[in-house]
């Protein structure tokens, strides 16, 4: 370890993103705070404005590379920084900026922008882990802080981070929910939904959104087909699936196919 007194010297950066999972990072709060006798945060624009240059232990990244600028920024986090981890859905699967990826970008910014050709960007907005090695990705959208301080703490004592990777239909079951498929008819992403939200849409009685990415092996083409039978277009299951996470590889691989 580096810095005052062999503390970790942690830093975390965004990207394009909405600044949700470092809100979560904030919202840990006397969590944090307790782990300050092993952390020095050296870098964290969202909470303080002291920014020490590297090297760092841990770099936490928020947010899709989605210009010139943050493709080269990540590339200097991973020389600068020991271990990286991706931190949400933005940074781990592309986030719901990705659904740009299925249009044509220049009609994307005229339609969105009075001067599109301002705008420096790359075509896709895509994940850290296509640009760098990662060594550990926490989804969500916003990430579990739960997690994210689980993940803080295994990093300290230098274990290798073990996450669960059950899908969301277990904690539904967990909790005691209803299928919102089999009883109520309605499209739910959470047959191949990694779990980590605590069935958060589900216990209101509403559909996943698939916010936490693609559990192991999601068989996206199963739920596809279950959308069908409840009375959905192939066009119509295919903006379901393609949600939050559709640049996550396996959703993505099945997209291309499904949508010719």
């Amino acid at each position: 370890m580096s810095g005052e007194k062999n503390k970790v010297r942690l830093a975390v950066f965004k990207l394009t993103s909405c600044s949700g999972c470092q809100q979560q990072i904030i919202d840990l709060g006397d969590q944090l705070l307790a782990l300050l006798d092993r952390i020095e945060i050296a870098y964290f624009l969202e909470a303080s404005s002291d920014a020490k240059p590297g090297p760092y232990d841990v770099a936490l990244v928020e947010g899709s590379v989605s210009t010139p600028h943050e493709e080269e920024l990540v590339k200097k986090i991973r020389e600068n920084s020991r271990i990286v981890v991706s931190v949400g859905s933005c940074a781990t699967y592309g986030g719901i900026q990705a659904l740009r990826n299925w249009m044509d970008f220049e009609e994307v910014k005229k339609a969105v922008y009075e001067k599109p050709e301002l705008i420096e960007a790359l075509e896709k907005s895509r994940p850290v882990s296509d640009f760098i090695d990662v060594d550990y990705a926490i989804g969500g959208c916003p990430a579990n802080k739960l997690q994210l301080l689980s993940v803080l703490k295994q990093v300290l004592i230098g274990r290798r981070v073990y996450q669960r990777g059950e899908g969301l239909c277990q904690e539904c079951k967990r909790k005691g929910n209803v299928c919102v498929v089999v009883a109520k008819g309605q499209p739910c992403l959470g047959p191949i939904t990694r779990e980590g939200c605590g069935a958060l849409c589900p216990s209101y009685g509403r559909g996943c959104y698939g916010c936490f990415g693609p559990m192991v092996d999601p068989q996206p083409g199963a739920l596809a087909r279950r959308f069908e039978d409840l009375g959905l277009s192939r066009e119509e299951a295919a903006l379901r699936i393609r949600s939050i996470t559709s640049w996550s590889e396996p959703v993505r691989r099945f997209l291309e196919k499904y949508e010719r």
